[in-house]
């Protein structure tokens, strides 16, 4: 749920009031959540008076069955959460659970509810965290219901505990089910197709559920996607052009951003301030007063009414320092503001808005640091013993709880994960596209749940600005939402397709998404790994022309023509036996094309329905991946409403390479719909004729 992100994807103009249809904003739509769990107080999942059964005409068979519990009282299910439960047999028998929080649907984390508001929270719901206003938030499909299935506590979570929940998700006939958590790396002994994992969500799949997984926050290393099958869309997070940024303002006027939800020092930028060095102030000679981690390590007197500068040093890298004990040493000492400073030793360092009671900035790059340092330095009089005699320097600190917003085209956050899909624990790569999309996942704005047990800084506050793909994941969950109201006939696989189809890869200037890499604070060019199909575009998905279809018969077809597994084991795994086919991986049919290692020829198939309501004309064109020449047939074909059409694409390696390249195949409509699919090859081996 975010303030920005709906304007953003312009949820409000093209989508929920689309021209010439009533407003539809997911009413009728269930989309599960295995999470952390839900605040039932909370405003983002108030009661609805438009709808005060808690279940409409469009939803029979929900009958609001809540497991009741701590902090979860009858009524928590309330007709926005119209059913939740949690599952704990799992993760009873390998950690320590706490009886009196966590045995019930509560969510004391306050991710469960954070990605649940991103999904479906309520229209206009006011951000207010420390007495300020951040604006008016809504989810991606405002009107959707909420099924809440606990499978994650504050100890960990087990892989059995999240089963139960899919299967109770499939059982209640939820339309869309996200996961924003799960096991982060491949399975140790087995494909990862064939996890115990990833055929429960092939279930789902089969029982119509439209399932989105994070595609993982281990970027920005390559083959780091943890969700791997193709019967799940994975989504990858990008940055949005907003920002919170703070300005420390030196006494010489040189302006340094930083970062942080802060209000202003006294005189909201007007009046400055003494600045002290947390080192200078030092009552002992410790990594904590430099760090500004204990009010005894500081001399009162000194840092008292000052802005106090404090170093990013070990402790933050080894997790014995925190931004809340900086917050408490300045509460206790009367620091009239603080600055934490990047440390030449260790480098930049990330920095996340985080919201400060007392006025701070945090400043992650190392060369805008040694300017406040150089500035502090030239002011400060030292003694031959270099004990400070006199400070010289002063600074303010600017508003930073207002956002600045860009033209900037969004980018690929740096933790996102990133392809090739791989299929085993050896990083081998799959014939699979992950992730499959891009959706905003950077400084989200979401419920939170006030006990927050896992992030004392934000404990007290029902809103966070929280950054990972388990915030894109959500906004593709309401997305996918809208696009079934609007289309409830289409399975989950026509809608997977339509988001991928009509996909953005550049922004609304023509320019190309790029993606942050290894090096902090720069841009390179980004690659369907990092993107998928690229940015989601709800209003297209709504009228993408041509979508891919699958069944689970297709998955089932997938699995059987990968070259490690057998079919006893396929047949172990889902009770279903394999045919005899001629098909490949790369055969499945969806909207891209991946060959981990095209051989000389290879004939790939695909086949379209038309889901546009009239006959139209559709036009092939090609953009190859280097080293490779394609062919499709046929280059173009007319095709009827809800036909069918099959093609075949031919591949041919004209020159080998060391590496996966990239190219793209579009169908262009004579009545203007545009299908694109990503060409994903690694051209292995050149046969001459």
């Amino acid at each position: 749920m975010t303030t920005y992100t709906p304007h953003m994807l312009r949820l409000p103009e093209d989508v929920w009031h689309r021209k010439g249809q009533r407003p539809k904003d997911g009413e009728g739509m269930v989309i599960g959540v295995i999470d952390t769990g839900i605040d039932p107080m909370h405003p983002s999942f108030a009661y609805n008076p438009k709808n005060p059964d808690g279940h409409s005409k469009c939803m029979p068979l929900f009958a609001g069955i809540c497991d009741i519990g701590p902090y979860f009282p009858v009524g928590s299910c309330n007709g926005k959460i119209i059913t939740a439960r949690y599952y704990a047999a799992g993760a009873a028998a390998v950690i320590l659970l706490n009886a009196s929080r966590d045995l019930s649907p509560f969510d004391v984390s306050g991710h469960g509810s954070h990605v649940a508001s991103v999904a479906a929270g309520n229209r206009g719901v006011p951000v207010v965290v420390n007495s300020f206003v951040y604006g008016f938030a809504s989810g991606m499909a405002p009107s959707a219901r909420l099924a809440v299935y606990k499978a994650m506590y504050p100890a960990g979570g087990t892989v059995a505990d999240m089963i139960s929940a899919i299967d109770q998700a499939a059982i209640d006939r939820v339309d869309i089910l996200v996961l924003s958590i799960g096991p982060d790396q491949p399975p140790a002994d087995k494909i990862t197709f064939m996890s115990v994992l990833d055929i429960a969500l092939l279930f789902a799949r089969r029982a119509g559920i439209f399932v989105v997984q994070a595609a993982g926050n281990r970027g920005p290393d390559a083959a780091s996607v943890s969700s791997f099958s193709p019967w799940a869309v994975g989504v990858a997070a990008s940055t949005t052009s907003r920002a919170y940024s703070p300005v420390l303002v030196l006494g010489n006027g040189h302006a340094i951003k930083g970062t942080g939800l802060s209000a202003p020092t006294p005189g909201d930028g007007l009046f400055r301030f003494r600045l002290v060095a947390a080192r200078d102030a030092a009552s002992t000679s410790t990594a904590s007063a430099e760090e500004c981690q204990n009010p005894e390590a500081l001399n009162p007197s000194i840092v008292a009414g000052s802005i106090v500068l404090c170093l990013f040093s070990q402790g933050f890298y080894n997790g014995t320092a925190t931004i809340t004990a900086i917050l408490d040493t300045a509460t206790s000492l009367g620091f009239v503001g603080f600055a934490l400073l990047a440390n030449p030793l260790y480098g930049d360092f990330l920095a996340e808005p985080l919201p400060f009671h007392t006025p701070g900035i945090m400043v992650p790059s190392v060369a805008d640091a040694q300017v406040i340092w150089n500035y502090y330095n030239n002011h400060t009089i030292r003694d031959i013993k270099g004990i400070v005699t006199s400070y010289g320097s002063c600074a303010t600190i600017k508003e930073g709880r207002i956002a600045t917003f860009t033209n900037t085209a969004p980018a690929v956050a740096r933790f996102s994960s990133r392809g090739p899909d791989i299929s085993d624990n050896q990083l081998n790569p799959a014939d699979v596209l992950k992730p499959d999309i891009l959706a905003p996942g950077n400084q989200i704005w979401g419920a939170w749940s006030s006990v927050s047990l896992d992030n004392p800084i934000l404990s007290g506050h029902h809103f966070a600005l929280l950054s990972g793909t388990s915030m894109a994941a959500p906004h593709v969950a309401g997305v996918a939402a809208l696009v079934k109201q609007y289309h409830p006939s289409w399975t989950p696989a026509m809608i997977a397709s339509a988001l991928s189809t009509t996909a953005r890869k550049h922004d609304r200037l023509g320019r190309p998404i790029m993606s942050h890499g290894p090096d902090l604070y720069r841009l390179y060019q980004s690659t369907p790994f990092d993107y998928g199909s690229g940015l989601i575009n709800p209003s297209g998905a709504l009228d993408p022309g041509l979508v891919f279809p699958s069944e689970f018969e297709d998955y089932i077809g997938f699995l059987c023509s990968l070259p490690n597994t057998t079919s006893e084991e396929i047949f172990l795994a889902t009770g279903v036996a394999c045919k005899a086919s001629t098909n490949t991986p790369s055969d499945l049919n969806l909207p891209s094309i991946t060959i981990s290692s095209l051989r000389g020829c290879q004939i790939i198939r695909r086949y379209v329905k038309n889901v546009g309501g009239k006959a139209e004309t559709y036009l092939a064109a090609v953009q190859a991946p280097d080293g490779v020449a394609v062919h499709v047939e046929p280059s173009w074909f007319n095709i009827g409403p809800d036909r069918i059409q099959h093609l075949e694409v031919t591949f041919n390696v004209t020159e080998a390479s060391e590496s996966f390249n990239f190219g793209e195949l579009v169908f262009i409509g004579s009545l203007d719909h545009i299908v694109r699919l990503p060409l994903i090859v690694w051209p292995t081996l050149y046969i001459s004729s």
